[in-house]
């Protein structure tokens, strides 16, 4: 194996030590983990080589969630202003600071992924009103 040199910020070395203590695991041990997640991550792409303008994010629950590249605009939102609201793609590229044919785009994912979109969206409508 190979060593390297690592300069870390002294808060986070030091949060980072806390917390292999308490996995209970070197400090060495640690970073090897946290990188070999963050690669596993990353070699996880789930784009959709069709649709360059989308990509994937982890969102707040920790699930992959389709998002506008470039921005944190989720592509259910966009959907929902389309659907529920009834927003035009131009509307939708004013209220959001978009061009119309990135709007497009958007909505052309959702077609080709509208079963997961609208599971999504579902989702989130059962813990709204949960939490009602």
């Amino acid at each position: 194996m190979t060593s390297y040199a690592l300069n870390l910020p002294v808060q986070l070395q030091q949060e980072a030590e806390k917390l292999a203590t308490l996995q209970g695991i070197s400090f060495d041990q640690f970073i090897l983990w946290a990188v070999a997640e963050k690669v596993a991550t990353l070699n996880q792409r789930n784009d959709d080589p069709a649709f360059p303008e989308i990509t994937y994010v982890r969102g707040a629950s920790g699930e992959l969630v389709p998002v506008l590249r470039g921005t944190r605009l989720r592509v259910q939102t966009v959907v929902i202003a389309a659907q529920k609201w009834g927003f035009s793609p131009n509307q939708i590229a004013t209220e959001y600071d978009l061009s119309e044919d990135k709007v497009n785009d958007v909505l052309a994912f959702y077609a080709a992924h509208h079963q997961e979109i609208d599971a999504s969206i579902a989702a989130e409508q059962i813990i709204e009103a949960a939490n009602v």
